[in-house]
């Protein structure tokens, strides 16, 4: 049984930061590219940054570029999510995911698996 579990999310300020991290299991996440994605009430869940199977190349939502940094430790089967200066638009659930493709790395339609998701709150 696949699962991925987000933690480290939680009540910050604005210009704080914040780490998530997202455990892996029941697969072997140097085999996947993975994914951060976020979500507000009402709206879409958003591509935020992606990482490819062996951690050379990250991409970013543009809004966060700069400020977040995603990375891997595929010894251990973790994805991490480094914010900072974070605002309050970045309030949202943060889900991690796993995809076993790149070329369409942004596309929430092209990931396999999917965590519960972690809340990150910024406040004003």
């Amino acid at each position: 049984q696949v699962q991925l579990v987000e933690s480290g999310g939680g009540l910050v300020q604005t210009g704080g930061s914040l780490r998530l991290s997202c455990a892996v299991s029941g697969i072997t996440i140097g085999h996947f590219s993975m994914g951060w994605f976020r979500q507000t009430p009402g709206r879409e869940r958003d591509f935020v940054a992606g990482i490819n199977w062996g951690g050379e190349f990250q991409y970013y939502e543009d809004s966060v570029q700069g400020r977040f940094t995603i990375s891997r430790d595929n010894a251990k089967n973790l994805l991490y999510l480094q914010m900072n200066s974070l605002k309050p638009e970045d309030t949202a659930v943060y889900y991690c995911a796993a995809t076993t493709g790149l070329e369409h790395i942004k596309s929430r339609a092209s990931y396999l698996y999917w965590g519960q998701g972690t809340l990150v709150t910024v406040s004003s």
